[in-house]
């Protein structure tokens, strides 16, 4: 299960600018907007697995700074 760390979403109010805008939004709407990958992906047009990557590839970037 994917399961969401909220910790990260106070560390992406201090470094959510270093992320790519797309993986910026979509790492808003996961985290702070609490929207499901399918209701993401709807929105962007994408595919559920393209939200998650980038999601993950997101998490690194806001979490190193820790």
């Amino acid at each position: 299960m994917f399961e969401k760390d909220l910790s990260l979403n106070l560390l992406f109010d201090t470094y959510g600018e270093l992320l790519p805008e797309n993986q910026r939004d979509m790492f808003e709407q996961y985290y702070c907007d609490d929207l499901s990958l399918s209701e993401i992906a709807e929105n962007a047009g994408i595919t559920r697995q393209g939200v998650r990557d980038r999601i993950d590839k997101a998490r690194p970037i806001i979490s190193i700074n820790q």
